[in-house]
């Protein structure tokens, strides 16, 4: 099964993954839960063993039996209490191991990336040389094969970072940079969570890592380093004006006037899968609801209703579909 079907079929799986800092995890994971089966199977085997040993009928003597101790009873303690420490002994020595193993990427980065935890949606940096430096939300691309570093960030309240198949929960908190790191060996989808609880909305703050082909990989981060492309279709043009003057506080889009930065940049909105980190498909119809009314796809969410009329949100939605 490909990690496509897979997250189609169980997006927040960690009973099977695919990258080298999962796979150890998971290994001790299934690893403990086959020890925690085999000691209840013996500990339910020696009780019923012992019920049924003492439920047997004994004869009956008319003389007064002699009250005598019986041996033996010290030495099933003995081997209990040895069993036990080697149980846990193994599962001591074993989560160690891993704990190490996974702390730090077996080479050193391929890429770095600065994911940022805001109430309710994901800030994805990729830093570079003059030029090379772009923002986008909700949506991670990595090279396969390559580890890349993930510098965690809090801008409100505790999140926790958290792509099952790919890696372990990493919080962001405001103040503090911690460190993950992600590597995927397969190409596919990734589907990730928001694994604090952090609001309202919180479990509308989905995330989703794309594990591409080297080539295709650096095709996309070509792609977003470019400003928006200028637009000439009437209806883009003067839908660029309304979101300029309605979205442009907030939100950012390369190539225009458009500089805020309290919400997601929206220079190539129309290249990520979903919208409102995931809350809804990232089609016109639920672009055309996003924009005229949030509180009706993600109640609480912090963006305001923008109240335009009919014409200004279908040019609005005109040039956000050039957004590519």
């Amino acid at each position: 099964m490909t990690p496509e079907a897979l997250t189609s079929a169980a997006p927040m799986n960690y009973l099977r993954t695919f990258g080298p800092r999962a796979d150890p995890a998971t290994a001790l994971t299934w690893g403990l839960i086959w020890l925690s089966l085999a000691v209840c199977a013996i500990v339910a085997t020696l009780v019923v063993a012992g019920v049924v040993l003492r439920a047997r009928p004994r004869p009956i003597s008319a003389a007064a039996a002699p009250i005598e101790p019986q041996g033996g009873g010290l030495a099933w303690i003995y081997i209990g209490l040895a069993l036990t420490v080697a149980a846990l002994a193994v599962a001591l020595i074993w989560t160690m191991s891993v704990v190490a193993a996974i702390a730090s990427p077996p080479r050193s980065p391929a890429l770095t990336i600065e994911v940022t935890g805001h109430q309710w949606w994901w800030e994805v940096r990729y830093a570079g040389g003059p030029g090379q430096t772009f923002v986008t939300a909700n949506e991670i691309h990595i090279p396969v094969g390559q580890p890349v570093l993930v510098k965690l960030f809090g801008a409100d309240v505790i999140h926790s970072f958290w792509i099952p198949a790919l890696s372990g929960k990493t919080d962001t908190i405001p103040g503090r940079t911690n460190l993950a790191w992600l590597q995927a060996d397969r190409p596919g989808v990734y589907r990730g969570q928001c694994a604090e609880f952090c609001g309202l909305q919180h479990a509308n703050m989905g995330i989703r890592v794309s594990a591409d082909t080297p080539a295709a990989f650096e095709a996309w981060r070509q792609a977003q380093i470019k400003p928006a492309l200028d637009v000439t279709a009437p209806d883009a043009v003067a839908g660029r004006a309304v979101v300029v003057a309605h979205c442009g506080a907030c939100h950012t889009i390369q190539g225009t006037d458009a500089g805020g930065v309290r919400g997601p940049d929206l220079t190539h909105l129309m290249s990520r899968a979903t919208i409102a980190a995931g809350a809804a498909p990232n089609n016109p119809d639920a672009l055309s609801g996003w924009i005229a009314n949030p509180q009706s796809i993600k109640p609480g969410a912090l963006m305001p209703a923008t109240y335009l009329s009919g014409a200004e949100l279908a040019q609005a939605r005109a040039y956000l579909e050039t957004l590519k």
